[in-house]
């Protein structure tokens, strides 16, 4: 497969969000929330727009506290991550405030603990660089945000994930396989993945390893049938192709 990075209608629904965001009228509201059921290429979104932006990207972690976050991010950035809390934190405002720095925290579920005190603390550092901040979750975690308030209120846009389009699929299929896909072979991704771009990529793994193994250049349905195409991992089977009629 081709090291491509596909901008599907979630890359364009994000980046509407980052607009949003930027265009915002009240300068301390300069979170962005990102939500969405796992599979639905929220990670791989941002880290593809951290890198092309020079964000700082942390994937939080379930032992994080307010000094365990400000450590790890002083690492990221390369700066002095000795000394008292409060010394860090100074460091860092004063870095990312002059650089205008965007953070993003993945999984941010892990940030709600003890009363969202990393939460907080990420906050404290949006209010006084007005950087953009971009927080990461699954579906369930915007309703837990809105639980704290002086957190909620500086989210300015919510930017919810959606399975991925017939459409989406085709434009993978195009910029990722070394090989054609076939429009029905397309339909049986879609349907099959129910959407979620991790399963669609692996699919199309599958199929051009399928094309290759046999000399073909093209592949549909009838090259496919009877192989696995993807897993349902609830029901721990796989989802094989039907033959063709």
């Amino acid at each position: 497969m081709k090291n491509v990075f596909v901008k599907t209608s979630n890359y364009e629904r994000f980046r509407t969000g980052i607009t949003a965001v930027e265009d915002r009228g009240a300068a301390e509201a300069s979170l962005m929330l990102v939500t969405g059921e796992a599979g639905y290429g929220k990670s791989e979104t941002v880290d593809h727009w951290a890198i092309q932006s020079g964000a700082a990207y942390l994937r939080a972690k379930v032992e994080w506290t307010p000094r365990y976050f400000m450590t790890e991010l002083a690492e990221h950035l390369k700066i002095d991550s000795r000394g008292r809390a409060k010394d860090i934190f100074a460091r860092i405002s004063g870095y990312i405030g002059v650089q205008q720095t965007p953070l993003v925290i993945d999984e941010v579920e892990h940030c709600l603990r003890d009363n969202a005190q990393v939460l907080e603390a990420i906050r404290d550092l949006s209010d006084l660089t007005e950087v953009l901040v971009i927080l990461v979750g699954m579906e369930q975690v915007q309703a837990k945000i809105a639980r704290h308030a002086q957190i909620s209120s500086r989210i300015a846009k919510v930017v919810e994930f959606q399975p991925s389009t017939i459409d989406d699929v085709a434009l993978a299929c195009r910029q990722l396989a070394e090989v054609e896909i076939l429009p029905e072979l397309i339909a049986e991704i879609h349907r099959q993945s129910t959407g979620r771009m991790r399963e669609i990529m692996n699919a199309i793994a599958i199929c051009e390893r399928t094309a290759k193994r046999n000399g073909i250049a093209k592949i549909g349905l009838q090259e496919m049938a009877g192989q696995t195409l993807t897993h349902d991992w609830q029901a721990r089977r796989p989802r094989v192709v039907k033959a063709v009629r």
